[in-house]
């Protein structure tokens, strides 16, 4: 197979993000819909795209996309499609669905109609009766939306935003994803010095090492389609040492993590030194109102907590009002984000932000207040930082 057509799928809001990452991994061929970023390029895109890709989270093989009014059509031109060029005779290929605003509602039909029409097809070609499907896995979805019928393969397995390093987390974990979505709005460059100031299990802090010295964020973990025997495993010889070639390990780094619960400071911790930045990332508690910092310019990133609970509102309202306060007074210099479901989050910080932006973290809809703060003054070059 030498040319394919990739899907990468995004939260509502990051596909813009995730089509620059897909560009800037050379791929040209780019259109860009709701929830999807979908590509065409050759075979090695598969591995590159699934160790690179920071703000997808997954990605998928399209293998067709048909109008479907009936369950006859549905059949028919699943059927018709190259099964058996992707799919090898002993695979395990189960078929998952999703239906919006099509006739065809029914997922669990529609799902059976698919893995029929998928076993007709590779009959034809396999010429055998039974499938014992106890091989690699291809996990085909079909998503109908308005009708038209999208079938693709997950060449992910687990989400992309399972790294690998948290294997504890905060009962309201932000997901892998988000957090470097968030960090990578907000420009920082490693040069400059980032802080998270309600850092929870470490993930912020975590995302911005591996951003800051280039680190691909799939580095520590393995991927469904390395099984694939048509994509080879030279492909992913070559993706692996692109990553190894591509990481900057020698990047110093000023990153700090903080939160009130110690307990939180030590999941954070451990956490770090799973992915490799034990000595990289410092960890310290504290309230948010106690956050100072030497350096006069830099970047800071919280999502603090949303007073979404009951009881919790007023807490965090005045947390909210104290932290403006503290911050303009002790970091004047630095720009802050800040994502938060709270609507009356400005007025509660005293200021209004340069910049906001429409969010999901996980159902829940957010906002990110960005606040800029002054360009630090440019080095002569050759001078000293």
């Amino acid at each position: 197979m030498e040319k394919v057509t990739l899907i990468a799928t995004a939260t509502m809001g990051l596909e813009a993000l995730v089509a620059r990452e897909v560009k800037d991994l050379g791929y040209e061929d780019v259109k860009v819909e709701n929830g999807k970023v979908t590509f065409t390029s050759d075979v090695a895109a598969i591995p590159r795209a699934n160790l690179w890709l920071r703000t997808a989270d997954r990605v998928k093989l399209k293998v067709g996309e048909f109008k479907a009014l009936t369950f006859d059509e549905l059949f028919e031109k699943t059927k018709s499609l190259p099964w058996a060029d992707i799919i090898p005779v002993h695979a395990e290929f189960p078929v998952i669905g999703r239906s919006v605003k099509s006739k065809l509602f029914s997922v669990s039909d529609c799902q059976a109609i698919v893995k029929k029409a998928v076993v007709e097809s590779m009959k034809k070609r396999y010429k055998r009766g039974w499938f014992d499907e106890n091989g690699p896995l291809y996990r085909i979805e079909v998503a109908l939306h308005k009708d038209i019928a999208t079938l693709t393969i997950d060449t992910s397995g687990t989400g992309l935003h399972k790294r690998g390093y948290r294997y504890l987390h905060s009962q309201a974990p932000l997901k892998e994803t988000l957090a470097a979505a968030i960090i990578m709005l907000s420009h920082w460059k490693s040069d400059r010095p980032f802080a998270d100031p309600f850092c929870g299990s470490g993930t912020i802090p975590i995302e911005a090492a591996m951003i800051g010295q280039n680190i691909a964020p799939g580095f520590n973990r393995e991927f469904v389609s390395e099984q694939w025997h048509w994509i080879g495993s030279e492909h992913w010889d070559r993706a692996r040492e692109e990553v190894e070639d591509m990481a900057n390990y020698d990047q110093p780094l000023d990153i700090l993590g903080s939160d009130i619960d110690h307990r939180m400071v030590e999941l954070a911790q451990n956490n770090a030194m799973e992915a490799g930045f034990g000595d990289l990332i410092s960890f310290k508690q504290m309230q948010v109102t106690d956050f100072r910092h030497k350096e006069e310019y830099g970047i800071l990133i919280g999502n603090p907590p949303y007073g979404e609970r009951i009881g919790e509102r007023e807490e965090v309202e005045k947390m909210y009002q104290k932290m403006g306060e503290v911050f303009r007074e002790h970091l004047e210099t630095w720009s802050i984000y800040i994502l938060t479901s709270h609507e009356g989050f400005e007025e509660l910080y005293g200021k209004r932000a340069t910049k906001k932006r429409k969010l999901y973290n996980g159902n829940i809809k957010t906002d990110y207040y960005q606040f800029f703060g002054p360009r630090p003054p440019r080095h002569p070059e050759g001078s000293q930082q």
